[in-house]
């Protein structure tokens, strides 16, 4: 269930509260962690996701309400509003207000950045970590046939895949990834956008952050299953008014 969210400047109910005032659970993560599959297994009201918060809140800043980006723009767009706002999206989550329940779920923060600064402006938030491999995130991107995986190429050739796996993706795991008989236009594709959000939101920014926080739940997606996941989740949430 989508839980509305009243962003800055824009009007609220009387029954609303800052969401700096609210406690809150957010997902930390980049896309392929198995964030999507997770809420659903969940089923927690959860407020609108990030996408929908940048859609929403910053584009409009920079004249692109309306006109539809590719990743690549995106990035572009959100890294200008982060190099303004060193908080991103968590500055926009700690400046809006909801109507309170718990758990209360937000899809999701990236970056240390970010994560700090939630850490210190929305003092009732708990985090928990979603963590995958780059490989296992790739594979899983060309698995969910998602429409908004949109990324411009300008060439799709071996050494261009290769340039972009650097740092990324070890030889072994390139090599695996080749073999997954996927055209490497698309294989190029997904893994440029694993490499601009490794570029843009460094996890291990997030996770050296977060480490021993005593809000904070880790989990490693490829050795749990989701059941597994959602388990230990509604596990740390009962022991928030515990």
């Amino acid at each position: 269930m989508v839980h509305s969210l009243y962003l800055p400047g824009e009007p609220a109910p009387p029954q609303a509260q800052p969401l700096s005032e609210l406690p809150l659970l957010i997902l930390v993560g980049l896309t392929g962690v198995g964030k999507t599959s997770l809420i659903q297994a969940l089923n927690y009201p959860t407020l609108p996701d990030r996408r929908e918060l940048v859609d929403r809140y910053v584009f409009p800043l920079y004249g692109y309400a309306q006109q539809p980006l590719d990743r690549s723009e995106r990035f572009a767009l959100t890294r200008r509003f982060r190099q303004e706002h060193p908080g991103g999206v968590a500055e926009i989550l700690a400046q809006s207000r909801a109507v309170p329940t718990w758990p209360l779920l937000f899809d999701g923060l990236r970056g240390a950045d970010e994560v700090r600064f939630a850490l210190e402006h929305l003092p009732n938030s708990r985090f928990v970590v979603l963590e995958a491999r780059d490989l296992t995130r790739l594979s899983r991107l060309l698995q969910r046939g998602d429409a908004f995986d949109r990324v411009r190429l300008e060439q799709t050739d071996l050494a261009t895949l290769r340039e972009l796996a650097q740092g990324v993706l070890s030889e072994a795991e390139l090599q695996e990834a080749l073999g997954w008989k996927v055209p490497i236009q698309e294989l190029t594709a997904k893994l440029k956008i694993v490499a601009e959000e490794r570029k843009n939101y460094d996890p291990s920014g997030s996770q050296q952050v977060l480490a021993g926080h005593p809000r904070a739940l880790f989990l490693d997606t490829e050795t749990l299953s989701l059941a597994a996941e959602a388990a230990a989740i509604r596990a740390f949430v009962e022991r928030v008014h515990a």
